[in-house]
């Protein structure tokens, strides 16, 4: 196969490179475009200092960057960084960043006084690097799309999701559960896609001088006696979605089917899931997700048609809104 595809509209032969953070979907998105991975040669000098060079002429390509924030964040956002610059260097005509999980994205807003607002920060970099443009699957928050000036795709899981779970449940007797009240509108969408039952939340509270941990109180709605879908954007530690399991379990539930696009899986996330009581763990792989945070009740949806498929919208000059029913 070539490395790269006709030119579009635009008349830029489209080409794709990857970092080394999550090589599995790269390739994977590489097969789904019918090309080849644009050779990079990237490590690290002893001090950890990272180095990246193209090992083909990038001039005149539109070019997009694959690099999916996993730990270390902080590693895989500077190579892609060194990526963009060392692109822009060898007269690519367009660079793309493609952020599957985008790092640092719960950092969206100041929570209290003399905070950054790092999520804006990781965008004005990728813009001072060079970028031309973002593409990045279910932000944390859509006001992310606001930090980057430039264009944003942001693109939703949530149809991968939706056909699987669909397949799963009785959607005559599904409750599509929000685990906060700041994730409603999400559920409702859900909610719509899986034939209209109704929506209930987790009422949690959370210190903010804590990460990462939360407390889930009670639920609000109709789930006794229902197959509950439980859904978010992302599972990090897996503390307040398995304390949200076994709330709703608590209530009287038939049985919680947990969705959410971005397995983070720390620390103790597999036993906490394995245990919580939820009949399956459903995400995608915008993570790497290594066997030793793979547990029994644990799918993982493969985001790579996705990805080309927004690819190819963008340097035909077509809608990536398109892909999503005009609600992207």
């Amino acid at each position: 196969m070539s490395t790269s595809i006709a030119p579009g509209p635009n008349r830029h032969p489209l080409v794709l490179a990857a970092g080394r953070a999550h090589p599995e979907l790269a390739k994977n998105v590489a097969k789904e475009l019918g090309i080849d991975l644009l050779g990079v040669s990237a490590y690290d000098f002893a001090n950890s200092e990272t180095y990246v060079r193209f090992s083909e002429s990038v001039r005149g390509m539109d070019l997009f960057l694959l690099q999916s924030h996993t730990m270390p964040v902080n590693q895989w956002i500077m190579e892609q960084l060194l990526m963009v610059d060392a692109a822009k260097r060898a007269s690519a005509h367009s660079v793309t960043v493609v952020a599957p999980f985008f790092g640092y994205a719960r950092q969206d807003k100041k929570s209290r006084g003399r905070e950054p607002i790092s999520a804006r920060l990781i965008a004005d970099l990728f813009k001072t690097a060079g970028a031309d443009r973002l593409m990045s699957v279910d932000l944390h928050t859509a006001q992310i799309q606001g930090f980057f000036d430039g264009p944003v795709d942001h693109l939703w899981a949530m149809p991968i999701l939706v056909d699987y779970v669909r397949t799963r449940v009785d959607v005559e007797n599904v409750t599509v559960v929000s685990p906060d009240a700041g994730r409603i509108r999400v559920a409702e969408i859900w909610a719509s896609k899986l034939g209209g039952g109704p929506l209930a939340f987790v009422h949690k509270t959370r210190d903010v001088t804590r990460p990462n941990q939360s407390v889930a109180n009670r639920v609000v709605g109709d789930v006794q006696g229902r197959d509950c879908v439980l859904v978010d954007d992302l599972i990090d530690t897996g503390g307040t979605i398995a304390e949200a399991v076994k709330v709703i379990m608590a209530a009287g539930a038939k049985s919680v089917t947990v969705a959410a696009t971005h397995g983070v899986l720390s620390g103790p996330a597999a036993q906490r899931l394995t245990e919580c009581g939820a009949r399956e763990v459903v995400v995608t792989d915008t993570l790497p997700i290594e066997d030793d945070r793979r547990f029994p009740n644990l799918k993982v949806l493969s985001i790579a048609p996705l990805l080309a498929s927004a690819i190819n919208e963008v340097h035909s000059d077509g809608s990536v809104t398109s892909l999503f029913d005009g609600n992207s």
